[in-house]
């Protein structure tokens, strides 16, 4: 799907359907078993992502537009009502924590009414680095890297590059302040 991302195209495709349909199911299926059975089966979500390090923590109710353009790294917490519209790759780092209800969208829609009648959408990537913090109800838009160790905070929109160990805030979201590495843990 990457080969398309650039450029405008059919959001609504026979193939776009199939891996929609493919990831709904999976997920269903996912979150049902947690919901239903409290068992979490990560089996059933090695074949839907590109890649699914080691020791995840993915509570229900994960949602996710295609599942094959995310890779997540080791250690990772995704907590609940996450939504991750995948049209274009999401490479999520290890020891990243996401808290719930967070959104975290390829996608880019044309201005064009035509455009929009017509299904059409561009794509671009998102990555999100090791030791990334997002708090709840935040925004990942396309196109954002946040980097190494940096704290989004709850209710953000991201719209632009985060750069590492910081805190940013707000819609949009801006540093606030930069990490000091150094700190002793809270008591």
């Amino acid at each position: 799907m990457s080969e398309l991302s650039s450029k405008l195209f059919d959001s609504q495709s026979k193939k776009i359907c199939e891996l929609r349909n493919n990831s709904q199911k999976i997920c269903r299926k996912y979150n049902n078993k947690i919901n239903i059975h409290n068992t979490y089966d990560y089996s059933l979500l090695e074949n839907l992502f590109s890649k699914l390090g080691k020791d995840p923590y993915i509570e229900p109710n994960l949602y996710c537009e295609l599942g094959i353009n995310i890779s997540f790294g080791d250690n990772f917490f995704l907590n609940h009502d996450c939504t991750i519209v995948d049209y274009a790759q999401v490479k999520i780092g290890s020891d990243v924590n996401i808290a719930p209800n967070v959104g975290i969208y390829t996608q880019i829609i044309p201005d064009s009414v035509e455009g929009r009648k017509k299904y059409l959408i561009s794509a671009k990537k998102i990555n999100i680095c090791d030791g990334v913090w997002i708090g709840g109800h935040a925004v990942i838009l396309a196109g954002v890297t946040i980097g190494k160790n940096s704290i989004i905070g709850a209710g953000s929109v991201v719209k632009s590059d985060i750069p590492e160990n910081v805190v940013a805030v707000g819609n949009p979201a801006r540093v606030i302040r930069k990490i000091n590495l150094n700190d002793k843990p809270d008591k």
